[in-house]
């Protein structure tokens, strides 16, 4: 029987990071989900590596310091993924103060590590192009700098990457239970697809369930930990494109709350996000009729153009699992991270991570790994370490996304622009691992549609674990918003037939 230095719990982005992490210090590691990865919580954000500038108003000083300086960290390391951009944040007299906002941005500018991001500015909306699509009357807005990210994406990356450097990761596998038994933690895994049932032996646990992490804590592990964890749901929406310029908006509504309007997959806008509490199995969580109406409210009020519900071409949302501070309101509530450890003398540690933000999972990974250090020696040293590694397909200059479109185009002229500039901003580099040497457009295989091949998919079965259609359509891409309900059929026909053809050859 296998028995690794560390099993992780929880394919999201905190487990992913952890392993990454882990793996990259030499440590054996074990990671199973329950799904696929980044199924839940992790592809259901806002996209956004941010400092999180209305968490000053809860004095979270900590949190958005650490979120401010791991923007350019992370940009560096997967600049394929993540990259600059501009937020608006139109003054509405009446809500937050024209002076609290500049403060606000100040801090924002000057408490984390800001090198290659421009600072903040104010805009005039009478003459700045940003002012168009807004309704007649806003004059004066503020402007600063945040990053997007590929959310599901960086999710993947963390985890190829911990493969990568020796870590075993299956997906459709469930942990049933985990007992401590002569210094190991032992556990019962189930294969989800088929039901069979496996063991492996850990010298320590990671539970990164994400809002799974108390119930696991209940029925699979059965500890004394406390799990005090606030389920709190995010919802968005996308519509057609409402703007034509490439910044973002940050809207302020008369409930506190903020909404974002973000470009998105070149022809659609996102908007976003919803806090309210919830109750329930998180898989099961949709955007209700009451946040979708809100949020196009809340839109609806800034800009020119009403947003209507009948524009809505997709909705997502996200069951967020954080520390329960006692805040009154969701929004309120905490998003730093809490990690509890359980270590009773003479036994394996358990270590339960609550809370969290994408932006911050890095070093969230460095504290998990320091807290397990003392019991568990595979992972002490190499603190750190990550930063300085660039993710898979990331080994490429911060700017260099438009001269490795350029490379890659003198090398497949058959491509046209579009498709190529998809597969750099979704595999950087590794886009030549998906090309290879093909010479013209058919030797990549079947079309799917949309500037999918048969040669991307299987690279995404072989290499990054899609098994659906969903998989590739809604978390390795975004093409579920392109493809007809024929060609995601057919798309998932394919890849059961594969499936099918690779279990017979083993």
């Amino acid at each position: 029987m296998a028995v690794y230095d560390l099993a992780i719990v929880g394919g999201g982005i905190n487990g992913c990071g952890i392993a990454r992490d882990a793996a990259g210090r030499g440590a054996s590691v074990f990671l199973c989900e329950q799904g696929d990865l980044a199924s839940a919580t992790s592809s259901a954000s806002t996209k956004l590596i941010h400092g999180g500038l209305r968490y000053l108003e809860y004095y979270e000083f900590r949190l958005v310091r650490e979120s401010l300086r791991e923007r350019e960290v992370l940009w560096r390391m997967a600049p394929h993924i993540i990259w600059p951009l501009r937020f608006v944040l139109p003054h509405l007299p009446g809500l937050r103060p024209a002076w609290l906002l500049r403060t606000g941005l100040f801090l924002y500018d000057h408490l984390g590590g800001r090198e290659k991001l421009p600072g903040a500015r104010t805009l005039d909306l009478a003459r700045d192009p940003a002012g168009q699509p807004l309704k007649p009357g806003f004059g004066r807005a503020f402007e600063y700098s945040d990053c997007w990210v590929e959310d599901a994406r960086l999710v993947v990356l963390n985890a190829q990457d911990a493969a990568r450097l020796g870590a075993t990761v299956r997906t459709r596998t469930r942990l049933i239970e985990a007992v401590r038994r002569d210094g190991l933690w032992h556990a019962t895994l189930e294969d989800t697809r088929t039901g069979r049932r496996s063991t492996i032996q850990a010298r320590a646990l990671v539970n990164a369930a994400g809002p799974w992490v108390a119930k696991l804590l209940e029925q699979g592990v059965r500890t004394d930990v406390d799990h005090r964890i606030r389920l709190v749901q995010g919802s968005h929406i996308v519509v057609r494109r409402l703007f034509e310029h490439d910044r973002c908006y940050i809207f302020q509504n008369a409930d506190g709350r903020i909404v974002f309007a973000i470009p998105y997959e070149r022809d659609f806008t996102l908007i976003g996000t919803t806090d309210r509490d919830y109750q329930g199995d998180p898989a099961a969580v949709r955007a209700s009729d009451e946040e979708v109406a809100y949020l196009c409210a809340a839109a609806g009020e800034y800009f020119a153009k009403p947003v209507r519900v009948e524009d809505v071409v997709w909705t997502y949302s996200g069951v967020r699992p954080l520390y329960d501070d006692g805040a009154s309101q969701a929004q309120a509530a905490t998003r730093d991270y809490v990690l509890a450890l359980d270590a009773p003398a003479g036994q394996p540690p358990l270590l339960s991570v609550f809370g969290g933000k994408i932006t911050t999972y890095r070093r969230l990974a460095d504290h998990a790994l320091a807290k397990l250090a003392p019991h568990l020696p595979a992972v002490a040293g190499g603190n750190g370490w990550s930063s300085d590694a660039t993710l898979p397909g990331g080994d490429f200059p911060m700017d260099g996304v438009d001269a490795l479109v350029a490379e890659l185009s003198g090398r497949y002229p058959f491509l046209p622009h579009r498709p190529l500039v998809r597969l750099v901003r979704a595999y950087g580099t590794r886009a030549r691992d998906i090309l290879g040497t093909a010479k013209r457009l058919e030797d990549l295989g079947r079309d799917f549609g949309q500037t999918l091949t048969e040669a991307e998919v299987r690279y995404l079965m072989r290499e990054e674990w899609a098994q659906t259609a969903e998989d590739v359509l809604w978390r390795r891409s975004k093409l579920g918003l392109r493809l007809t309900e024929a060609e995601a059929r057919a798309l998932d026909d394919y890849m059961a037939e594969a499936r099918r053809n690779l279990e017979a050859a083993e």
